[in-house]
Order: C-alpha cells, then sequence, then structure tokens
C-alpha cells in the first residue's frame, strides 16, 4: 500500500486552540493523508521532510475549522423571508407555511447545496444540522468533502418527510443505515423542541441516542413564552421535564438557552450538556441572551451555531464569535468575559466536544484529522497585527479565510471552491427564487 502524501502547510502563525491562546509564530502543519502528524517550526519542518509539497501561507493564521454546532442547512432558501418579527409570529405565519408549499427532497437539496458552499467559503468545516429529508443533505456532504452532524429529526405532527412520530424514526434509522460509517458523517437525534415532541418521542429519542452513541441536538429555553407555556400546560419548565425523561442523563445540544433561573444553573454541570449559543438569531428574533459567561464559569460546555439562515441571514462562524465575545462582555459588565481566545474555542473544539468530536477534530494537535483553514491577515485593515487571536475575532471577516481543508483535502484554494461551482449555484438560486415567488 503506498504511503500517504506528506504535505507542509507553512504560515505565519499556527493557533492550535490547545493550550488556549497558543500562538506558534513561524510554524508549520505537517499532514500526511488526512491527518495532522507534527506542528514544527518552519526550518525544522523543511529538515525533516525535505521532498514534501509545500504550501506557503506568509501572512496567514492557520487555525482548526470551524465547526458550526446547529444549523437548518437547507432553509438557505428562505433568506430573508419574514424579518423582523419574534419567534412564534416568524414560525407560524411565515416559515411554516413557506415550507408547506415548497418542501421536498429538491427544496433541501438545493438549499443544502447553497448553505455547504457559504459555510466553505467562510471556514465551516463541519456543521451539526437539524432539518427534514437529511438523506438529500447526506448526498451534499458527500459530495462536497464537508463533514456534518445530521440529526435524525422528530417532530410530533406531520410534515412534507414524514407524517407520525413512528414515520420520523424509521426515516432515520434508514438514514443510518444508508450512511454509517461514511468518514465524515455522523448523527445526532434531534427532536424540534419541547414544545413539538411528547414525552412518548423522547423517551424513544433517549434510547435511540443511547443506543447509537450521539447526541441529542435540540431547540430548549428559546424564549421566555416558550418556558411560561409549558408552566401553565405542563406544570414545569421544558429543562425539568427533559431531566425527568432522563435526557439530562447522555448528551444533550441544547440549543439557544436563553432562559436559565438558579436551579438550573445548580444543575447543569452535573448533566452531560452541552449549550449551543446562537448570539445574532437570538438577537434577531429578540429571544434573549443566554448567560454565557456564567456557563463557562461553571464549567459548561459552550458551543456556537449560526442557526438558520431564516432566522440569521447568514452561515457566518466569524461574525457569530464577534457577536458572542461583545454580547457576554455586555451581558456580564465584566469586560474580561469571553475572550478572543475563548470565542475561538467556543467556535472550533467546543463544538467538536458537543458532538463527540472532540478527539479527531477542533483543534490542530498531531493525531488528529487535517481540518483546519487559513485566514490571511496581511491586509491594511489588520494592521498591525499584534495579536492574531484578537485580529481574527474582531477585525476579520470571512472574505479573509482563503483556504479550507478537510481531512486533508483542499475544498478551497485561494478563495476559489474546489468541489461546488459558484455559477452553477447562482443560476439553481435565482430558479428556486422564481419558484418561491411563483408559489407565494
Amino acid at each position: 500500500m503506498p504511503m500517504a502524501e506528506t504535505r507542509i502547510l507553512s504560515a505565519r502563525w499556527v493557533l492550535p486552540v490547545v493550550p488556549r491562546g497558543t500562538v506558534l509564530e513561524d510554524h508549520c502543519v505537517v499532514v500526511r493523508g488526512e491527518r495532522i502528524v507534527e506542528i514544527l517550526p518552519d526550518a525544522q519542518a523543511s529538515a525533516c521532510h525535505p521532498d514534501a509539497e509545500r504550501l506557503e501561507f506568509p501572512s496567514h493564521a492557520l487555525l482548526p475549522g470551524f465547526v458550526n454546532t446547529h444549523t437548518h442547512a437547507a432553509m438557505t432558501l428562505l433568506r430573508g423571508v419574514g424579518g423582523d418579527l419574534p419567534l412564534m409570529e416568524w414560525l407560524e405565519k411565515h416559515v411554516w407555511p413557506a415550507e408547506a408549499r415548497l418542501l421536498s427532497g429538491e427544496f433541501v437539496h438545493a438549499g443544502s447545496r447553497l448553505a455547504v458552499a457559504e459555510m466553505i467559503r467562510g471556514g465551516t468545516t463541519c456543521f451539526s444540522d437539524m432539518y427534514l429529508f437529511p438523506e438529500e443533505t447526506a448526498r451534499v456532504v458527500d459530495a462536497s468533502g464537508i463533514r456534518a452532524a445530521l440529526g435524525l429529526t422528530v417532530i410530533d405532527f406531520p410534515t412534507p418527510w414524514a407524517s407520525t412520530p413512528g414515520e420520523y424514526f424509521d426515516k432515520g434509522a434508514a438514514l443510518v443505515a444508508a450512511w454509517q460509517g461514511h468518514p465524515r458523517i455522523g448523527f445526532t437525534v434531534a427532536p424540534h423542541a419541547p414544545y413539538t415532541v411528547g414525552d412518548d418521542s423522547l423517551r424513544k429519542i433517549r434510547a435511540r441516542a443511547e443506543a447509537l452513541g450521539v447526541a441529542v441536538h435540540m431547540h430548549v429555553h428559546e424564549t421566555a413564552h416558550e418556558v411560561s407555556t409549558a408552566l401553565a400546560e405542563h406544570g414545569e419548565r421544558p429543562l425539568q421535564r427533559l431531566a425527568r425523561l432522563g435526557l439530562l442523563e447522555q448528551p444533550l445540544a441544547a440549543v439557544h438557552m436563553t432562559q436559565i433561573d438558579d436551579h438550573e444553573h445548580e444543575r447543569l454541570p452535573e448533566s452531560f450538556t452541552s449549550v449551543v449559543h446562537c448570539p445574532e438569531s437570538n438577537l434577531k428574533l429578540a429571544s434573549g441572551f443566554c448567560p454565557v459567561a456564567r456557563l463557562l464559569g461553571d464549567g459548561i460546555n459552550v458551543a456556537l451555531g449560526t442557526d438558520g439562515v431564516a432566522s440569521n441571514n447568514d452561515l457566518d462562524m466569524l461574525g457569530e464569535m464577534r457577536t458572542a465575545a461583545l454580547l457576554a462582555k455586555g451581558v456580564s459588565g465584566d469586560a474580561t468575559a469571553v475572550s478572543a481566545s475563548q470565542a475561538l474555542e467556543m467556535a472550533t473544539l467546543n463544538g467538536a466536544r458537543a458532538l463527540g468530536l472532540e478527539a479527531q477534530i477542533g483543534s490542530l494537535e498531531p493525531g488528529k484529522l487535517a481540518d483546519l483553514i487559513a485566514i490571511n491577515l496581511g491586509g491594511l485593515e489588520f494592521q498591525p497585527a499584534h495579536d492574531p487571536h484578537a485580529q481574527i475575532v474582531y477585525a476579520a471577516t470571512r472574505e479573509a479565510v482563503t483556504d479550507v481543508f478537510v481531512a486533508g483535502q483542499p475544498l478551497l484554494r485561494g478563495r476559489e471552491l474546489r468541489t461546488l461551482d459558484l455559477d452553477e449555484l447562482g443560476a439553481m438560486t435565482r430558479v428556486w427564487q422564481e419558484r418561491m415567488q411563483a408559489a407565494h
């Protein structure tokens, strides 16, 4: 069997994420095949691997690819639908009616392609998705080279994908059977929210997640209205109900979590819960503020997600990092809350932890998969570059992402997509826009 190709990625800075805040100047990441084998000073890397291909990033930072821990990828085709509205009005009067008219496997395949292209161009190498027709998203992930954890969605009401809870479970099982073992596709069990999934389904969800050894991925405590309605109808807060049903006894990626009382703050560190913070979606929908600084102080794993484009308008993890860091300072009244290096950790390693992938991705370490990106800090707007962490979190935009690799394979080189065609995507999107306008 031939030896895998060795490639040296030489950069002005390497930001491995661990230990937090580490900056390695004039270092190289040595990749053999799909994995990182060494991180060395430039001269040493050249001496140790004289015949390896070299890729030069003289004004760049190399860092782990971003892990977008909560998306609804196909909803990219609903960008701008029903803007500037609170959550339930946005869902009930705009999003759900649009989905009832348009949702199909074809819609999901097209929307997922558009989303994946946007994410790659913004430095995301792995995303955790929750949507219908996930078999179509799987096809896009397979073809594009990105990594994903696909949600086995469960809702207790009919949709164009499934009619009964049993059918959701059966279709989820079929997805696992079709794609289990794929090197870049994993799974979560993804009940939509406590207010759309009953106790019987949640018990089955817990058993399914335990059997598969994966996390449960769920919207939880997104708004004050959700919590007050649960108290009025069931006499308990949603998180209390999930605890009663055993869902805090195994990995849970609890998305949003803007409403947490003191008892829940005490209970969460004893659980296996990761909080997935979606700051820009929460701000746009006026859903509330996740107490990120307090959660991190309590030792809770806090990851970042963009949510869907319909409630955010982009899939920009650099934007989420900046907003998360600034919002944490404002909400806590503490300028030291969520440093730039912490924000980067939330967008990379913490997302991997929430998905159970921290042994494989999320930081640049020998033995891990070579999911990494290059951000060009050579522009005038980033000078002087005293602290590359601060420049990336507080100054960089996604246009500064020049190169993206997943398992050592280039998906973006010099801002050019390698596995998706921009012109084709543009034409496809225009067709869907016309179809959506005609169906309105």
